[in-house]
């Protein structure tokens, strides 16, 4: 197995795993992953949610999980912008990436996007359990045969930088942008978050200058430069 393993701390004590929150929307495989999870990985307690904005509410409203596994294609989110939204919430705890999207292009922007690891969605178990002992010594886990997408020396792309971007909206501005890119006007945002127009038009004030741009529609512009079509090789 392949591990790329980030720094620990030296005396750092092995990540306890014993809650974990799976976000996809497939229950039968919601099924299978739990019961690997409890096999190979340790976890006696899984919690599970169908959308986004469900998990969002579920780690608002009660103690955080451990470990968060995300499957990138969500009914409620475009490409990355899950990953970016969720690790907004839940700051220092691991999200571990399970998707059958695992081209290497999408698997370097996911870790790039702050994932603790990622793992194919149809993997054996031992592949899952090396990945969770990985994420329990505090390191990060790539699958085998990966090859990263990046020089260090080339200029940033313009999917990378979309990215880095929308990485520092607070939950309540990415949910706007998302609104935003939905086509919902302030008023109407106003009204699904409930929160005063005026309390929207400052976010979206702050939206744009994070994302340094002028328009709403630049904002759009960011936030698909993140989307699932960007991410994959031209012809597929």
């Amino acid at each position: 197995m392949t591990v790329h393993s980030l720094p620990t701390p030296r005396g750092a004590q092995p990540r306890p795993l014993q809650l974990a929150l799976v976000v996809d929307d497939h229950p039968l495989f919601c099924d299978a992953l739990s019961m690997t999870l409890k096999a190979v990985a340790g976890i006696t307690r899984i919690e599970t949610a169908d959308r986004l904005e469900s998990a969002i509410a579920r780690l608002e409203g009660a103690p955080m999980p451990d470990v968060v596994v995300l499957d990138l294609n969500l009914p409620d989110v475009d490409g990355l912008d899950g990953l970016i939204r969720l690790k907004s919430v839940v700051g220092a705890v691991p999200v571990v990436v399970v998707s059958s999207l695992a081209d290497n292009r999408v698997v370097s922007a996911a870790l790039r996007a702050g994932a603790a690891g990622f793992v194919p969605k149809h993997s054996h178990r031992d592949v899952f359990r090396a990945a969770f002992d990985a994420i329990r010594q505090g390191n990060s886990y790539h699958p085998e045969g990966f090859v990263p997408q990046h020089d260090p020396k080339a200029p940033a792309s313009q999917r990378e930088e979309a990215v880095a971007r929308l990485s520092l909206l607070t939950r309540q501005q990415a949910r706007i942008l998302q609104l935003i890119c939905e086509g919902k006007l302030n008023k109407q945002i106003a009204y699904e978050l409930t929160i005063a127009e005026t309390t929207v038009k400052a976010h979206v004030t702050a939206i744009m200058r994070k994302l340094g741009v002028q328009s709403r529609t630049q904002a759009v512009l960011i936030a698909r430069g993140a989307s699932f079509d960007s991410l994959m090789p031209e012809g597929d």
